[in-house]
């Protein structure tokens, strides 16, 4: 019995000395801990709401402001042309000559023709006065008078009728000389001198297009029709050039066709550009934006802040009052400039992180995460 007590007294006195040892072990680890990190700084974006108006990009086509074709009015052989294929030439200015001999002629016949009407009118009203005092006397008829009044008439009918054949030859004659009635660019001529050409032949000599201003027409599904009637909502319209370049003027919409197109569903609009530069011509085809909604707290989130999932979920981390920051789950929309259109997730005054994010993407964890949050510029 004193073997075993003795050496019970031997295993309490070890454990003892093991615990003064632990005891003096942990108190000289304590002052040699290091000192704990401290929260990591991250670049913050406040959330605001703002009135954003929304456009659609459409394709569009441009066409000329005015077009003419150009076609003989009279017959003949064409003597000169006086343009040069390309030139920009103004309303009135000469572009052709029609050989005018057979239509100088012409007026000269109508207007012998109308020499003797007028003489033979004159005889006319001579004889219907004469018969006319005779008539007092009693000397002829009434019938004689009748019948002189209305040879008198017949004669000043055909005055009438020889004045009308004159001013058609005049007519005809300046028709020998084919200018342009609008000003443009003018195209190339598909007939040249000597050639035969018929009053208001299928084939056009040339066409001139006005190209300062010019329409661009755009095609846009019936369904928006509605939005686009919204009185508050911007008439500007921009375009793009085929190869991406942004043209530098802006466009005003003009009117929406009142019928929609069977086929495609669309409505045609049509916008004016003033073109001064002369960079789109007709028959171009480009981008055009076009407004289409306008909302009134739209919310905008750098595109910076947003986190796409594997699974196609969009995230972002958005920071507290008390400076956590912890993921959420939001939606978004669409991207204007460098932001997208927040539907849903987030509110205006929320905080959400723009830089840093990697730091906090590294923690792997979903419970808040405390950050020194500094406000960045967009």
């Amino acid at each position: 019995m004193a073997t075993i007590a003795s050496r019970f007294r031997l295993w309490a006195a070890a454990g003892a000395l093991l615990a003064g040892l632990s005891g003096c072990s942990e108190q000289q680890a304590g002052p040699q801990a290091g000192p704990q990190m401290p929260p990591p700084g991250v670049g913050v974006v406040t959330l605001s709401s703002e009135r954003l108006e929304l456009t659609d990009t459409l394709p569009a086509r441009v066409s000329a402001y005015r077009t003419a074709e150009i076609r003989p009015q009279v017959s003949g052989i064409i003597l000169q042309r006086f343009f040069s294929e390309g030139a920009t030439v103004k309303a009135g200015d000469k572009l052709y000559q029609i050989d005018p001999t057979l239509y100088e002629a012409e007026l000269a016949s109508a207007k012998a023709n109308l020499a003797v009407a007028e003489a033979n009118a004159y005889t006319a009203r001579l004889k219907a006065k004469r018969f006319k005092e005779l008539a007092r006397k009693s000397a002829i008829s009434a019938q004689e008078v009748d019948d002189s009044d209305a040879l008198a008439k017949q004669a000043a009918a055909q005055v009438k009728a020889a004045q009308a054949a004159v001013r058609a030859a005049q007519i005809n004659l300046g028709y020998t000389k084919i200018t342009a009635p609008i000003s443009g660019v003018i195209g190339r001529s598909t007939i040249t001198e000597g050639a035969l050409v018929s009053a208001q032949q299928a084939t056009a000599l040339t066409i001139i297009r006005q190209l300062s201003p010019v329409y661009v027409d755009i095609k846009r599904p019936a369904a928006s029709l509605l939005q686009m009637k919204n009185p508050e909502l911007s008439r500007d319209v921009r375009v793009a050039l085929d190869d991406g370049t942004q043209f530098g003027e802006t466009g005003k919409l003009q009117f929406a066709d009142v019928s929609v197109d069977e086929g495609t569903g669309t409505i045609n609009l049509r916008a004016l550009f003033q073109n001064d530069a002369a960079a789109l011509l007709p028959g171009m085809f480009v981008r055009a934006e076009v407004p289409s909604t306008l909302i009134d707290d739209a919310i905008l989130v750098p595109q910076q802040a947003v986190v796409r999932q594997a699974t196609g979920q969009t995230m972002a981390w958005v920071v507290g009052d008390d400076n956590k920051a912890q993921m959420r789950n939001i939606v978004v929309t669409r991207a204007i400039g460098n932001q997208w259109l927040l539907q849903s997730g987030l509110q205006a005054g929320e905080r959400v992180v723009i830089s840093g994010i990697q730091k906090l993407q590294q923690a792997r964890t979903r419970d808040p995460i405390a950050v020194t949050p500094e406000e960045a510029k967009r």
